[in-house]
């Protein structure tokens, strides 16, 4: 459970950080950050399988590639339900879902390590 909280917590960070430095993406607060990174949490567990079932061929064709245009609608999706929290178009929100994937791993890879 702890490491749950952190993951959501780191999240809401990276979103934070993401906002501050790509144009584009913009998060009012880091309350605001948390919000997102909450919803975007509910969306991943609740939409993001459907979809990516759906798309499962061309996300086989590109390699896994297709799955960063999914992120990428969900976190402009979310943009939409969050007050405070807007992305100007396809391109940051895409730019976004690979630098929240690739620090996220990073920073879970460094916290958390797999014990055997």
């Amino acid at each position: 459970m702890s490491e749950k909280l952190a993951n959501w917590i780191i999240s809401a960070l990276v979103i934070y950080l993401i906002a501050t430095y790509l144009e584009g993406f913009t998060v009012d607060s880091y309350l605001t950050a948390i919000i997102v990174a909450l919803v975007l949490g509910v969306v991943n567990a609740i939409i993001k399988p459907v979809l990516m079932i759906l798309t499962l061929p061309i996300t086989i064709l590109t390699l896994g590639l297709f799955s960063f245009v999914i992120n990428a609608l969900l976190i402009w999706g979310v943009a939409y339900f969050v007050p405070g929290f807007e992305i100007a178009g396809f391109i940051p929100a895409l730019i976004a879902a690979v630098a929240l994937w690739l620090i996220n791993m990073i920073l879970s890879i460094v916290l958390f390590p797999v014990r055997h």
